[in-house]
């Protein structure tokens, strides 16, 4: 997975284009990115799922109502996952469930952190776990591996194998539901049952979306799922420990209170920015304010941070809505040990065809980003966009059920794109011509 992190930041390089109009239709016209870049037409998917270029192919691995190793059945709303090598020539999948307590768990049982109505029913969002074979991807199992927790959206990897899955959800104790959300838990790819499900507090508690980690520090970074939110960053006391506690904080772009350009155009696509962070207090925010008392503070404010992927140096982040035309934006950042983060503005679409409300996103072993569209629309079309080291967007992929694409992670290998339809849960694996 780092390997392919690190072809991405060889390929960008240091000068990024500003993005221009992509031409990307579906049947029958080429899926292709000004400069040159294409797969080539869309074929249509004779089972009438999902269409892609030729010499591209997918196969249902799990899917809802699945039984599992655990007595469980697969449930729904499969949204971030992320892939990990076990070593054996096996793989993992821990892939997150966004339910909440009204949903069916699938017969979930075991630790949990919080229960129905103070049953001993497990609330039903946490995460599933799918092991494949790393050569055949035959499942070899899947099971539950966290219980007890609501809207697990999206999350992210660590450099020591465990998977940050986040709560999107701010709910606190009504009758049906025990105990406080709105927190990040951990979860070891290489756990073989529900996990001992533990809140890391420390790491804020907000309408938490994606999380990543820098590999050469420790820190984590962190989005938030609301049209005033901030871009975080935990510095844990010790790298690796995450429930050893740290230090939150909150991106600053200095003269820059509002990022979303909705308004007025404050930054500009491929221009970089100095960027600083503030420090926050009352991190466990009962009172769901902690944006808003970091926005006082000076930090900058983001349309609905999304998706977020780390690479050796740097990461990229998506804002659903951002944009004057409130399409979607990627921002770019680079840590730096020596002076000032740098903040640019890499992507911002300017209409539909290029890129609309994009969610998770990944890093392609030749460069490009691989985005998940989350539209809903009277009319849903979601398409896997891919975006190159130069800016400019394409079609990757198109959906034809009315739902979303999630958790869009490669193999180890490089050579499979594991994705998640959201709803009925459906685990896809994508393969063909990824280093062209």
């Amino acid at each position: 997975m780092f390997t392919d992190r690190r072809r991405f930041l060889r390929a960008t390089g240091s000068a990024f284009a500003a993005l221009a109009a992509s031409s990307c239709m579906r049947e029958g016209i080429a899926s292709t990115a000004p400069g040159g870049f294409s797969y080539g037409p869309l074929q249509p998917d004779p089972a009438g799922l999902v269409d892609l270029p030729a010499g591209f192919s997918y196969r249902i691995i799990s899917k809802l109502g699945d039984a599992m190793d655990d007595g469980a059945t697969v449930p729904d709303r499969a949204d971030g996952m992320g892939c990990f090598d076990l070593g054996g020539g096996r793989i993992a999948l821990v892939r997150n469930h966004e339910l909440q307590a009204k949903h069916d768990s699938g017969g979930a049982h075991g630790p949990a952190y919080d229960t129905v109505a103070r049953s001993l029913v497990p609330l039903p969002g946490g995460t599933t776990t799918v092991v494949l074979d790393a050569a055949t991807l035959a499942v070899e199992r899947q099971f539950r591996s966290l219980n007890g927790t609501i809207r697990n959206c999206a999350g992210g990897t660590t450099p020591w194998g465990s998977w940050l899955t986040c709560e999107e959800d701010l709910s606190t104790p009504n009758g049906r539901i025990n105990k406080v959300h709105g927190w990040v838990f951990e979860v070891p790819a290489a756990a073989t049952g529900p996990v001992d499900p533990v809140p890391l507090k420390a790491m804020g508690r907000f309408n938490h979306e994606a999380a990543c980690v820098d590999p050469a520090t420790g820190i984590v970074y962190m989005t938030e799922d609301r049209g005033d939110g901030l871009l975080y960053r935990f510095i844990p006391t010790h790298p690796g420990q995450l429930a050893q506690g740290g230090v939150l904080q909150a991106l600053s772009i200095p003269g820059v209170p509002d990022a979303r350009n909705w308004d007025a155009p404050a930054v500009a696509v491929g221009e970089w920015q100095g960027a600083r962070w503030v420090t926050l207090s009352d991190v466990e925010a009962p009172e769901d304010d902690l944006r808003q008392r970091g926005a006082a503070a000076g930090a900058t404010v983001f349309a609905r941070g999304e998706g977020i992927h780390m690479g050796e140096g740097e990461l990229y982040f998506c804002c659903t809505n951002g944009g004057a035309a409130q399409l979607g934006q990627i921002f770019r950042l680079a840590p730096r040990k020596h002076g000032a983060d740098g903040l640019q503005l890499f992507f911002e679409s300017a209409s539909r065809e290029q890129f609309n409300y994009g969610d998770n996103l990944t890093v392609a072993p030749n460069g490009h980003l691989i985005v998940c569209e989350d539209q809903y629309t009277d009319l849903v079309e979601n398409h896997l966009r891919g975006i190159t080291p130069e800016g400019t967007a394409y079609t990757l992929a198109f959906l034809h059920d009315q739902t979303e694409w999630a958790g869009a992670c490669f193999s180890p290998d490089g050579k499979t794109l594991f994705v998640n339809l959201y709803s009925p849960a459906r685990t896809l694996a994508i393969t063909g011509p990824w280093t062209v």
